[in-house]
């Protein structure tokens, strides 16, 4: 089975031009290609994890990814999917955002000897003056093709900027910019980029003339991709302190049951055969092949010490055994009131809600325990010696946390 033959029967890819000569350029590892990335935080999430595997799979063949960070439109916008003009941010911002990245990317992608390369559109946008982008890009793009993108059209009811709306031609600039630079021929994006990437194949070809090779293909399911990176709590990062192994794992090993094996398919590098076993699987080998991604991906991420902690951990939760590696959290004499500390504090400390607001509505719902005994009242507390021997605080079915408490000793 070619690369090309592999991508689509993982379902990644939507769409493409130039079929036969991307064919040829990724199955013989000819394609230099980029996929963007916005430095909107200073951790990736798992709504990037297609891309990150996508670019694994690729330089796997012999091909050359371009991590693009958009630090340069990152400073104006993208409209697309939003209701809502993005705040802009600053440069110092930008750039730590860029380093984070790319220590996360490192699991994924090999850098070393011009292997990989991270870029910043920063490098060229920056220069560009005002004048120069009306004479040498401005003549390739029609207002009217633009305004009917998916991308614009969602946003012309509530208002768009002048500054978006150039969001177009400063990614479109970016794919000639790196056709020019580094060569390359090719570029991957979500289906809600694909006005943009277009845009970008057409100017290359416009500017360069017939004989210039620049193709453009859109990942299947990316913007679904994107939703993977949400729960109701917030995101679920790639950055083991803003999520741990723990949670991270559980995230995986709690997808829905229509999901898991195209999870497995399009994000675990595990054969093509072996998943295909899995097809027929019902009830609880469903919850093992729940349990390989969630391993699988947490490995990939965090590597194979903390996914076989994370699962030993998921699995103490349902059985008798041992809580050692269980998520810990451990209390401190400042969190406690009077020598107690009332369940709804005891939940925000946890980290399985983000407030007592939400803590109050788990309690309500019947949807709290602690040491398997269900919580009825919002002012039920704990002593400190309570804590002696740890307390296991559960939310909903799934989600839990080894309290602790250690006094300190003069």
């Amino acid at each position: 089975m070619t690369i090309f033959d592999e991508l689509m029967a993982r379902g990644l890819i939507a769409q493409m031009t130039d079929e036969e000569e991307i064919k040829e350029l990724i199955n013989n590892g000819k394609a230099t290609f980029y996929i963007g990335f916005d430095p909107t935080a200073d951790s990736l999430h798992v709504g990037h994890f297609m891309a990150l595997c996508l670019m694994k799979r690729l330089q796997m063949a012999g091909n050359k990814p371009i991590a693009l960070i958009g630090g340069g439109t990152g400073m104006i916008g993208d409209p697309s999917g939003r209701t809502d003009m993005r705040q802009m941010m600053t440069e110092e911002t930008i750039a730590y955002n860029c380093e984070c990245f790319k220590k996360q990317m490192s699991r994924f992608i090999d850098f070393s000897d011009g292997k990989a390369l991270m870029v910043n559109n920063a490098d060229w946008l920056k220069e560009l003056n005002y004048i120069e982008v009306l004479r040498e890009v401005g003549p390739h793009f029609s207002v009217n093709r633009m305004l009917t993108a998916e991308c614009y059209k969602q946003r012309m009811e509530r208002g768009l900027s002048f500054l978006e709306f150039n969001y177009m031609i400063m990614q479109s600039y970016d794919f000639y910019a790196l056709f020019q630079k580094y060569g390359c021929n090719m570029q991957f994006g979500g289906d809600d980029q694909w006005s943009n990437m277009l845009g970008g194949t057409e100017l290359i070809r416009r500017k360069l003339g017939k004989d210039a090779y620049a193709m453009t293909i859109t990942l299947l399911l990316n913007s679904e991709g994107k939703k993977m990176g949400k729960t109701q709590s917030g995101a679920v990062w790639l950055d083991p302190n803003k999520t741990s192994p723990f949670d991270f794992y559980q995230y995986w090993r709690n997808v829905a049951d229509a999901d898991v094996l195209k999870c497995l398919r399009m994000l675990t590098f595990l054969p093509l055969e072996q998943i295909d076993e899995m097809d027929h699987w019902e009830g609880s080998q469903l919850n093992q092949a729940k349990e390989i991604l969630a391993y699988e991906l947490t490995k990939l991420v965090h590597g194979e010490e903390e996914a076989k902690k994370a699962q030993d951990g998921a699995r103490a939760l349902f059985s008798a055994g041992s809580a050692e590696n269980m998520p810990t959290v451990e209390l401190t004499a400042e969190d406690f009131t009077d020598g107690s500390i009332d369940i709804l504090t005891l939940l925000a400390k946890s980290g399985l809600v983000a407030s007592k607001s939400e803590g109050r509505r788990a309690v309500i719902q019947g949807g709290v325990t602690v040491d398997n005994v269900k919580v009825d009242d919002i002012k039920t507390s704990y002593s400190e010696n309570d804590f002696s021997d740890g307390l296991i605080l559960k939310k909903g079915k799934k989600n839990f946390r080894r309290m602790t408490f250690r006094k300190e000793t003069k």
